[in-house]
């Protein structure tokens, strides 16, 4: 990047995943972790879904002894020892008294609604197929997408998809979203809008909020056919739905044009399921429908904007999901890399939003003018 708008103060970034003092033998320890992990996460798994770990939380610091949980799960003696042994060396447990209680760790894992959501995202979306990721790295192609059936994206195969798979990627993709929609609705709508693109616009729920939050806007959501006719199944009984429209459409289809002068065109957590050279086709596009006055809304999670080491390292893993299921080339990007695309396209970002909801950033992004600010 040659060009760097220099109108907006960059927020001091944090540095992550710093080389701790680990002594060799600590060090060997975390690699036996890596090892063991798919295992680890399958027991987990197992200990929540059979509901010892539910068991264990009702004793609350009592505890229970093997033979009371065997008795409260139905469970053989060796399933529940096999599996409470894996939950002490995981952390998800803790032995006191030949009684076994909940770590922070295992409370997490059965109250905290983002690390339910990741686990169940994990084993009903990415963990069968991930054992193709080094075929997906290497054909730059979603080969673990194949263990679900024949489709080229996730996107295109999400309407025939199980309900439980379903279930699990709708959770994932709205539990974070969701949680930014009323710090969005406040930026977005800060000044007059009248009309909204929505693309990407999946089931609706970000065109509902607008409408049920704003008398005066129209939004238009812009998706894949069959994204759009599940939109239209749930947006049916929808009080406010005669000012929500919809347009079909394939943005990977170079050809396919963006529906011009729209005051503002949205994209929440949608530009990350592209590739880079994609990205700048889909923004060079849009800047072409683009009025003088119009805006680009951009709503992502940047691993590099984000307060906490565990954001910041769930969003980094989230791209392998991209890689090896989704479509083969896309990943949750870094702000800067990100900035350098917009830049690609042609636009420029006026104003950045931070920390919106539990980890978005929200870029305002409009056409350059003549007077635009550059460092060379």
């Amino acid at each position: 990047m040659d060009k760097i708008i220099d109108s907006i103060p960059k927020a001091t970034k944090k540095e992550f995943f710093h080389e701790g003092k680990l002594s060799a033998l600590e060090a060997k320890y975390e690699a036996q972790k890596l090892a063991f992990a798919p295992i680890a996460f399958q027991a987990t798994m197992v200990l929540r879904n059979t509901g010892i770990l539910s068991a264990i939380f009702e004793s609350k610091t009592e505890g229970l002894t093997l033979n009371e949980i065997v008795e409260k799960t139905s469970i053989s003696a060796y399933g529940v020892r096999v599996l409470i042994e894996s939950g002490l060396a995981n952390g998800v447990l803790i032995e006191k008294n030949e009684k076994f209680i909940l770590s922070k760790v295992g409370f997490f894992i059965l109250h905290d609604e983002m690390t339910v959501t990741n686990f169940d995202f994990v084993q009903d979306v990415c963990y069968e197929g991930m054992y193709y990721l080094d075929e997906a790295i290497k054909k730059e192609a979603p080969s673990g997408l194949k263990v679900f059936g024949k489709w080229s994206t996730v996107y295109e195969a999400l309407a025939h998809m199980s309900e439980k798979f379903r279930k699990s990627w709708f959770g994932f993709d709205h539990f974070y979203s969701d949680r930014s929609f009323s710090d969005a609705l406040r930026i977005v709508f800060n000044n007059k809008v009248d009309t909204l693109l929505d693309i990407g616009g999946n089931t609706g729920k970000w065109a509902t909020q607008c409408v049920n939050n704003n008398k005066d806007v129209n939004v238009t959501m812009f998706d894949l056919p069959g994204q759009l006719e599940t939109a239209k199944t749930q947006l049916s009984t929808l009080e406010n739905k005669d000012r929500i429209h919809f347009c079909p459409g394939n943005l990977l289809d170079p050809d396919v044009k963006i529906p011009k002068d729209f005051n503002i065109y949205w994209m929440s957590q949608f530009l990350d399921c592209f590739g880079e050279q994609e990205i700048i086709s889909i923004l060079s596009r849009i800047k072409t429908s683009m009025g003088d006055d119009s805006r680009v809304y951009i709503m992502e999670t940047f691993w590099d904007d984000q307060s906490y080491d565990a954001a910041a390292y769930s969003l980094i893993q989230t791209s392998l999901y991209f890689t090896c299921i989704a479509n083969g080339n896309s990943k949750m990007y870094g702000r800067t890399a990100f900035e350098e695309l917009i830049h690609d396209a042609g636009l420029v970002v006026e104003t950045a939003h931070e920390h919106v909801g539990i980890g978005h950033t929200i870029l305002v992004c409009k056409k350059p003018s003549s007077d635009q600010p550059y460092i060379i």
